[in-house]
């Protein structure tokens, strides 16, 4: 029974007919019928004329986002748990061809105004440090909290202030929206994003995760370096055919929806064991060595993270079943 990540997750259904329909000729790269309707599809659901690119894999469009935001001798803030510093094998300092990352603290991986704020009065104006270029976040972060709308514009008014660029890591974007209900508008470019990376992999998406810029300067510059970066796919109306799928009826944020169910039945089971409140798809809880390994043997997968602490994951297409077998199983253990 797999909670080890929700990257394991099965493909849509829709997604696989949408590919299948899709399985005739046209233009090549991103010229077809179905890539050319992007920037539209994007545009209607945030509510802002942006630039909607697909790209393979969550960390290319993390990296092309920061490298077309970051010169070589820049940098960018960060959480110090954030993805892009503890788990992309240095793909950030690869595509930015050297920018260095600046990882600050906070609370589940959550950054604030005044630690952004810190950050950057605490690296001198000079050329023998560098330079901050961009902020990068991610909602819902490395932990499972959400950033609120009001979190992320505050943080957008200190990237103005700064001077800076803003990017939000959107792993789990749907898991964030499904929990704030709202507008994606609201949490992205109304308070201050210039680029998200949109995920859909790990939400019933087979191959394709989006790129998405609310600064058509940077764009341009995202879509010459996605050629460089060997991400302009030669059949890239397979990687459109997901993601419209998804967007059709709002399939991405049932299965957001979904996910954070799951996760929400296992944190009742937890109780006092959480390490950190539940807000989207991940749970974070204490548990001792046998008890993992009680949990193991009936055959239930996660991750241990750390010392007396495991991450579960629940997924878009999680059985019911389960869900509901590893509650209980949890509660036998008490709070």
């Amino acid at each position: 029974m797999r909670f080890f990540s929700d990257n394991a997750a099965a493909v849509h259904p829709a997604v696989l007919e949408a590919m299948v329909a899709a399985n005739h000729v046209d233009t090549a790269y991103d010229g077809d019928a179905l890539s050319r309707t992007l920037d539209g599809a994007f545009s209607d659901l945030f509510g802002t004329d942006c630039a909607a690119m697909w790209v393979s894999t969550g960390t290319a469009a993390n990296c092309l986002a920061l490298a077309s935001m970051v010169p070589p001798h820049g940098g960018v803030l960060c959480h110090r748990e954030a993805h892009i510093n503890t788990d992309e094998g240095g793909a950030p300092e690869f595509y930015t061809h050297g920018a260095k990352l600046i990882p600050l603290e906070g609370e589940g991986a959550k950054l604030t105004p005044e630690t952004v704020r810190a950050g950057r009065r605490a690296i001198r104006p000079d050329v023998h440090q560098v330079q901050p270029h961009a902020l990068s976040i991610t909602n819902a972060t490395e932990y499972g909290l959400v950033y609120t709308p009001d979190e992320v514009a505050a943080l957008g008014e200190a990237t103005r202030e700064l001077g800076l660029g803003f990017h939000m890591d959107g792993a789990r974007f749907a898991n964030a929206m499904a929990t704030l209900g709202g507008h994606p508008g609201d949490v992205t470019w109304r308070a201050g994003i210039d680029a998200l990376s949109f995920g859909f992999v790990k939400n019933g998406g087979l191959s394709a995760e989006m790129l998405i810029f609310f600064r058509q300067e940077w764009a341009d510059v995202a879509k010459m370096r996605r050629k460089r970066a060997g991400h302009l796919n030669s059949k890239g109306r397979y990687q459109a055919a997901q993601v419209l799928a998804l967007l059709e009826a709002d399939r991405w944020l049932d299965n957001g929806r979904a996910a954070n169910a799951g996760a929400a039945t296992i944190a009742g089971a937890a109780g006092s064991r959480l390490v950190l409140p539940v807000e989207a798809n991940e749970i974070f809880l204490r548990l001792t060595t046998d008890e993992a390994a009680a949990l193991r043997a009936q055959g239930f997968d996660f991750y241990d993270w750390g010392v007396g602490e495991a991450r579960i994951v629940t997924s878009w297409d999680q059985p019911q079943a389960e869900i509901d077998a590893l509650a209980a199983a949890i509660r036998t253990f008490g709070s």
